[in-house]
């Protein structure tokens, strides 16, 4: 069969088409294709894309349907990934400007976009049984159960995708499910989009980069999808090919840091490195684990996607002991990061001390950037600090930018914040020194150290 042109048909079918609606649609095209070409749906539908969509308009010519308000290319789209894939999710999963899926229940669809945007998605389920069916068949691509039996499912679906699932049992039937749906690694962002943004100065992200690559190790702080990982990402990237990273992660793979050129020649020097778990706790392979394993591999900088657990001991150990090490907790604020960052030593070491522990954490993590999303949806690092230890062991907060909050407008029935950024602290004279017997040069340490 001769493969059809999808936009050359657009037009003849807008202006002779039968409105019927989508679940209506649905039914008639699965049973064509089902009944006539049954074996590219079933051998790799993936590879036959655009085969079967050729059949599917093929089916919509002859019958001249349609559903109001929707476009030929977008309804083949749809009636492709519901036969094949996650029905309308398939095609929010792979985008790029999409950071979050979640399903309240079946009727309530909520996109997050990488703009911090929060939309309804314009499509939904047609019931409750048809959001866990579509559900239970992205969880089966990745050899995850949902039933009666397994009625709350937290995993991954791939190294992009972390996956929360909620069913009867612990929400009411009539909805459905919940489901939240992370998808890791998104859009990456270029200095120049986060300075257009808002997210940041260009001062303060030269700052920030340049700590990290001479040898300042640093946390990124916030709630939830305030920009911590997109922020880490971007000061990865800003590391000299020469230097060696390892990246670690709990799960799923959130970076992809390695450069090639046109050729596929690998540009820099990076290791990523994730979790394994198994049903044999003599085979997992946990954060602790990886990280003891990093410091036998001679990296430069390391990466520790997150810290919520024991491995936090690990990774002050690690930047304790000379490494660059840059990390991401959940934290309501800068000072905040250090009782946080205690608490979870305490998992690894609950004999130590607070105050031991206190000591360490100030000591290895000398800048801290806490992120948030307002509630206009922007991202701001609202301050970052450096943690001075002073000549009596006690330690100083130097505040060194904050977001300063000037308004809460509404434009359009929507709100906006106004504010402005504001250099309050130069970094400390011990930490400058320490970016001279790194290698900062001088000229670009002044330039650091401007005046405010």
């Amino acid at each position: 069969m001769e493969i059809v042109n999808i936009h050359e048909m657009a037009g003849f079918i807008r202006k002779n088409m039968v409105i019927r609606t989508f679940p209506e649609i649905l039914k008639d095209v699965q049973e064509y294709i089902s009944k006539n070409f049954a074996s590219v749906l079933r051998d790799n539908p993936d590879e036959n894309k655009e085969l079967i969509q050729s059949y599917i308009a093929k089916y919509l010519e002859e019958n001249q349907v349609g559903v109001e308000g929707m476009e030929l290319t977008e309804l083949c789209e749809l009636l492709y990934g519901e036969m094949t894939g996650f029905s309308f999710l398939t095609k929010y999963l792979y985008r790029d400007d999409v950071e979050e899926i979640n399903i309240n229940q079946w009727r309530d669809v909520k996109i997050t976009y990488s703009t911090g945007e929060i939309l309804q998605a314009k499509e939904s389920f047609n019931s409750a049984s048809h959001a866990v069916d579509v559900i239970r068949r992205l969880l089966h691509k990745s050899g995850m159960i949902f039933d009666n039996a397994q009625t709350i499912v937290v995993g991954h679906l791939n190294n992009k995708i972390r996956i929360t699932v909620m069913g009867d049992g612990v929400i009411d039937k009539e909805k459905g499910l919940a489901v939240s749906i992370r998808i890791v690694n998104p859009k990456k962002l270029t200095k120049e989009e986060f300075v257009r943004f808002g997210t940041a100065t260009a001062e303060m992200l030269d700052l920030l980069s340049l700590c990290f690559i001479h040898g300042v190790s640093m946390c990124i702080t916030g709630a939830t999808s305030s920009g911590k990982t997109t922020l880490m990402s971007w000061i990865l990237g800003e590391v000299p090919y020469n230097k060696r990273i390892v990246t670690i992660e709990q799960g799923c793979r959130e970076f992809d840091l390695t450069v090639e050129d046109e050729e596929g020649n690998v540009l820099n020097n990076v290791v990523h490195l994730v979790t394994r778990f198994s049903d044999d706790p003599r085979q997992n392979i946990d954060m602790v684990k990886l990280l003891e394993i990093t410091l036998t591999i001679n990296p430069d900088c390391i990466s520790v996607a997150e810290m919520k657990g024991g491995e936090s001991m690990q990774a002050i150990n690690a930047a304790n002991t000379g490494h660059a090490v840059i990390t991401t907790t959940h934290a309501n604020s800068c000072e905040d990061t250090y009782y946080r960052m205690v608490t979870l030593c305490k998992q690894e070491q609950p004999g130590m001390d607070d105050s031991t522990l206190q000591n360490l954490a100030t000591k290895a993590f000398p800048i801290v950037a806490f992120t948030k999303r307002l509630e206009d949806n922007s991202r701001r690092i609202m301050e970052m600090i450096e943690c001075e230890t002073l000549s009596d062991g006690k330690c100083r907060m130097r505040t060194l930018y904050r977001f300063n909050i000037t308004d809460n407008i509404m434009v359009d029935g929507k709100p906006k914040i106004i504010g402005h950024y504001e250099k309050v602290e130069n970094l400390s004279e011990g930490l400058q020194k320490r970016l001279r017997e790194n290698g900062l040069p001088l000229k670009m340490q002044e330039q650091l150290l401007a005046k405010k």
